[in-house]
């Protein structure tokens, strides 16, 4: 199957970014892939000096925004995974940090609210989000199980091994990755990691420029980047077999071979 990671800057219009999420979805289509994700918060930029707040620009899962991305997930027969701000009642500043998964025939079939809000390098999200309090529910794809974990979380493992424990074949991880000292290192490092570790695919979709870093990539059970990008909007393709996951499981049983009775919390 092919995987397909959009890296976009997002402006502070939401239309616009509409459109180009459209049009990239349909080059993923031509190009034969099957799934497409989309950065975290692609829904709208929001600068830091700016006077607007996510609690303005949200939307409810099933508004405007959703439903069009549903449209050209049914239009184009493909699997859309895509950061929005959610609305949360009562709240007048801060938002969900959401991302929806909408299967091709346009169905919402999965959302994620951020839980582990970046309140770290000169960065807090709590200002400007409410944190979820439920996890990811592992997804079922006709291509296998799909589990999601959003930027910041990649910093916490356990988050990839409990899905890992619920044996995904491949994790998504949409990113607005801050700019900054060795941060594109750790983000390279962290994603590899996770795949390493628990034996999955991962498909990472970063925002770029506006102060992020972009460098998405998709990477292999074993570590080995089968694609990656550099600095300007592009979109990755790559394809995967998920045969070789369960070939490498059988060399390397890591998930198996724990021993929780040993691990304290």
């Amino acid at each position: 199957m092919k995987l397909a990671s959009a890296q976009l800057t997002a402006s502070s219009d939401k239309m616009a970014n509409l459109k180009k999420a459209c049009d990239y979805v349909e080059m993923a289509k031509d190009a034969g892939a099957e799934i497409i994700l989309f950065p975290e918060m692609y829904m709208s930029y929001i600068p830091n000096d700016s006077e607007i707040r996510p609690a303005e620009i949200a939307e409810t899962i099933n508004g405007p925004f959703v439903s069009a991305l549903a449209v050209a997930a049914k239009k184009n027969h493909i699997y859309i995974i895509c950061g929005i701000y959610e609305f949360f009642t009562n709240e007048f500043e801060r938002a969900y940090n959401t991302v929806v998964i909408i299967s091709n025939t346009g169905e919402i079939i999965g959302s994620y609210r951020k839980t582990h809000l970046c309140d770290a390098w000169n960065v807090k999200e709590s200002d400007t989000f409410v944190p979820g309090n439920k996890p990811f529910e592992v997804v079922k794809t006709p291509f296998g199980k799909i589990g999601l974990m959003i930027c910041y979380e990649l910093r916490f493992p356990e988050i990839s091994r409990q899905l890992a424990l619920q044996n995904i074949d491949i994790l998504f991880v949409p990113a607005a990755w801050y700019q900054g000292i060795l941060k594109e290192d750790q983000w390279e490092v962290l994603l590899r990691a996770r795949a390493i570790e628990n034996v999955i695919f991962v498909c990472a979709s970063n925002q770029t420029n506006n102060g992020f870093t972009g460098h998405s990539m998709i990477i292999d059970p074993m570590g080995a980047i089968l694609t990656s990008a550099a600095e300007e909007e592009c979109l990755l393709i790559t394809e995967i077999d998920l045969n070789r996951r369960k070939r490498i499981k059988k060399k390397v049983p890591s998930v198996e071979n724990r021993r929780p009775e040993l691990y304290k919390h």
